[in-house]
């Protein structure tokens, strides 16, 4: 296990509802086997992070349930308080998403009604800072999960920051806006996803995009929010829509683009073809404003072909 020993440490405790799905939480953490920015055991995930600058790392232990023990251990102090500690750690849980209204909803509809019974309790886990969701989504854009995986491995291989307890931070908007096309290339990135990075990059650190806060979202920037990413060259509606969802936990955006969600839809409506892009942001639109938390549902259908979800 890693030493958290040293720095400055903040707790706090969160209740879990009784349907929360722990594997989900450890199986979105575990995603790259090597586990150098995050370390992941039975029941506590490890995940380290530059916030606000400084390394820490975060873990989530799940060993006292019903509760979570939440704690940040930062290698110098931080401005965070136990209660901003706990509202962020419910929004990385998915504690925050309206599932239940979702539900009643849903539930006796012909086709959802036995993937709501199948998956009850699914909720959307986030990743640790919104800046990492949407360096992901540049990264796998039109790529498998395992291409994906290797090329951010190797981006924060060579350009994290160590802490104390030998866990990488990703790089922040900061060490990514610092960079040149020259020194990203090598990472397996593609010069137009270097380019969507480093400009994810500036616009943030410019105050444009809200990508490094840990705080939940007021309405005003979460309405603004999706305008404001598909303006920028090269976030298309994939890339913005699962930055609103692994980033923000909102759940309206349309994953119609993704292969995963449209076998799956073919599968679930009996097609002897995958629907095509425009069919499948269809099929989404009549169930807005949960689009997005019915494609992780389709990603969550049990399949003989073992699949990854993003």
């Amino acid at each position: 296990m890693h030493d958290l020993n040293h720095g400055v440490r903040i707790c706090t405790t969160l209740a879990l509802p009784g349907d929360f799905r722990v594997d989900d939480v450890l199986r979105f953490y575990r995603r790259d086997g090597q586990q150098l920015a995050e370390c992941v055991n039975e029941r506590a995930v490890y995940k380290a992070l530059l916030y606000r600058g400084v390394p820490s790392c975060l873990v989530i232990d799940f060993s006292a349930l019903p509760a979570a023990r939440i704690s940040l251990h930062s290698d110098a102090p931080v401005e965070l308080t136990e209660a901003a500690l706990g509202d962020w750690a419910a929004r990385l849980l998915g504690l925050t998403q309206p599932i239940e209204s979702f539900s009643r909803c849903y539930a006796e509809h012909p086709l959802l009604g036995e993937l709501l019974q199948a998956n009850p309790g699914l909720r959307i886990p986030q990743a640790i800072l919104p800046f990492e969701a949407a360096c992901w989504a540049v990264i796998g854009q039109m790529i498998s999960v395992e291409a994906a995986t290797s090329i951010r491995r190797r981006l924060i291989q060579t350009f994290g920051v160590t802490h104390s307890s030998g866990l990488l931070c990703h790089p922040d908007a900061a060490i990514l806006a610092g960079l040149d096309e020259a020194q990203l290339r090598p990472c397996g990135l593609s010069r137009s996803k270097v380019a969507a990075l480093q400009l994810l990059a500036k616009e943030t650190l410019a105050g444009q995009l809200p990508l490094e806060q840990t705080a939940a979202l007021d309405t005003a920037a979460a309405q603004r929010l999706p305008a404001d990413l598909l303006a920028l060259r090269g976030i298309g509606p994939w890339t913005a829509s699962y930055i609103l969802l692994r980033g923000f936990g909102l759940l309206d955006g349309s994953l119609h683009g993704d292969v995963v969600v449209r076998k799956r839809l073919q599968r679930l409506l009996a097609l002897e073809a995958a629907p095509d892009q425009r069919e499948t942001a269809a099929w989404l639109a009549t169930f807005s404003p949960y689009r997005a938390l019915v494609a992780a549902h389709l990603w969550a259908m049990p399949s003989e072909q073992k699949t990854t979800d993003y």
